[in-house]
């Protein structure tokens, strides 16, 4: 449309970092987050991208974020690194760290980064892709504030608790899975809010528990979760190692990320594996696996359009609507 606003990507990565670095975000950690948010966007994660740039913001005028913040990094033994992101983000600790995490396990064959103390990881996969551009088969997992019900509850006691896994193929694809516990994402139920629109059923309950297709009640209620106790186990996996293992806030003891002056506090768990060291082939066995299922039998593999997309946003630029440009332009520390 002749109202929206074209970036290039690096245009794009300066537009967000000097938005970051109004409201008082310092260079380094503005320059993950920037990066990570136009990744998102280029992959066509939008809701994750830079429309959930102004989450991020307004977090760091409220107070939710601790826009100086330096993430201090431990490694108590040498497969394992543990980030304290002292209530900042958690792609500042992550991009940090991941050069060291990369050599750990080409080194060992398997090293761990486990974060705690930070807002919500954003685009759950960026991490994971991360480590596969890099030759690596990555796990990651996030927890967040309560917002999806349990096993038999009606109640929120999870996060949308996100696993993602990513692994390389021999072509520069990666073989990319990124999903919710949910049966949607927290910022899908927000989107057709703002629009008005109904959600399907199976998605969410109500405040009094009940099942509901108005968002606004969505919003006061809970998720459901995908598949019902099956995506309520996997959400509880989740939160055991991304607040469980890295000592982080359980979800329902995390503070809004949306209101309120302190930080989630939330934690983020990777795990990377070197597949050379399991099978010097694996690359070439993957990639002929992913040939086979997707061109004989007609299965879909998820992340296989990424780096497509990247290079289409690399020609084309990232279309950004002008009410979403204007608003990340003007926003200021009141």
């Amino acid at each position: 449309m002749a109202d929206d606003v074209t970036l290039s990507p690096t245009e794009a990565i300066d537009f967000a970092r000097a938005a970051l670095a109004r409201v008082g975000m310092a260079e380094a950690a503005a320059t993950a987050l920037a990066r990570a948010t136009v990744d998102a966007e280029m992959a066509g994660r939008r809701t994750m991208g830079l429309q959930h740039l102004t989450d991020y913001m307004r977090g760091l005028v409220d107070g939710r974020i601790a826009g100086r913040a330096e993430p201090l990094i431990t490694s108590p033994v040498p497969a394992i690194m543990k980030c304290d992101a002292m209530g900042g983000v958690a792609q500042h600790g992550f991009s940090t760290a991941c050069e060291e995490l990369v050599s750990k396990a080409k080194t060992f064959g398997i090293a761990v980064f486990a974060s705690h103390n930070s807002y919500t990881a954003g685009e759950l996969g960026w991490y994971a892709a991360r480590l596969a551009e890099e030759g690596l088969v990555a796990l990651a997992a996030t927890n967040g504030p309560a917002l999806l019900a349990g096993s038999g509850s009606r109640q929120p006691v999870y996060c949308t608790n996100p696993l993602a896994f990513a692994a390389p193929l021999e072509d520069g694809r990666l073989l990319l899975i990124d999903q919710a516990s949910s049966a949607t994402a927290f910022v899908n139920i927000r989107e057709a809010a703002a629009r008005g629109e109904a959600l399907p059923e199976g998605w969410a309950l109500d405040q009094d528990g009940e099942p509901t297709t108005d968002p606004f009640a969505a919003m006061q209620g809970a998720l459901l979760a995908f598949g019902g106790a099956r995506g309520a186990n996997i959400a509880l996996m989740v939160e055991v190692l991304a607040a469980g293992l890295t000592g982080a806030n359980w979800s329902l003891d995390a503070p809004d990320f949306q209101a309120g002056e302190a930080t989630p506090g939330v934690g983020l768990f990777v795990l990377a594996l070197s597949p050379l060291l399991f099978a010097d082939d694996f690359p070439a066995r993957l990639s002929g696996q992913v040939q086979r299922l997707s061109g004989d039998y007609g299965v879909y593999i998820p992340g296989l359009e990424r780096l497509e997309r990247r290079r289409q946003a690399e020609s084309a630029g990232i279309v950004l609507p002008r009410q979403l440009f204007d608003s990340i332009s003007s926003f200021r520390r009141s």
